[in-house]
């Protein structure tokens, strides 16, 4: 629940589109990288009787490059992504992790648990009451003084894709 908590802030909601929008253009060129492949193949497909074996190995070569090319950027792409992810996660959950600790502090908690970890649940009932993400996340937005994010348009993601491009 910890880090559902983070990820419903108002600053990594921003910070989240903000890696999106630094993202697009890797992925607008994965995209036309993928497509060129898609076309060339198509020809190669189309004009196969038409070729000499020589020009078919030329083209079947560039495709398999071209595809390496594509793999590697990816791989590169999502990986660099998923490192800016993860630090925009950390530096959220750190301060989100203060906030909570004096929140806990000043109205004498004696523990606070992360019921939302599946493999480590160790919480069978609590009454509703004692769940204070709400009142977490929300102090969180206070104090960062970052409003929350417009609403989507219709047909956009409801949440930050994580994934820089597919092919």
């Amino acid at each position: 629940m910890f880090q559902a908590a983070v990820m419903q802030t108002n600053e990594f909601q921003r910070d989240a589109a903000d890696l999106q929008k630094k993202f697009d253009p890797r992925r607008v060129h994965l995209k036309s990288l993928n497509d060129e492949i898609d076309n060339l193949t198509k020809q190669l497909q189309t004009q196969d009787a038409q070729l000499s074996d020589a020009d078919k190995v030329s083209r079947a070569r560039t495709i398999d490059e071209k595809k390496k090319q594509l793999d590697r950027e990816t791989q590169d792409a999502q990986g660099d992504f998923q490192n800016d992810m993860q630090q925009t996660i950390n530096d959220v959950a750190q301060k989100l992790g203060q906030l909570m600790t004096d929140y806990a502090e000043k109205r004498g908690y004696t523990l606070v648990l992360d019921a939302g970890d599946q493999q480590a649940q160790t919480v069978l009932y609590a009454m509703p009451s004692t769940d204070i993400t709400k009142e977490i996340i929300d102090a969180y937005n206070v104090k960062s003084g970052i409003p929350a994010p417009a609403p989507q348009a219709a047909g956009q993601p409801d949440a930050p894709q994580p994934q820089p491009a597919a092919h």
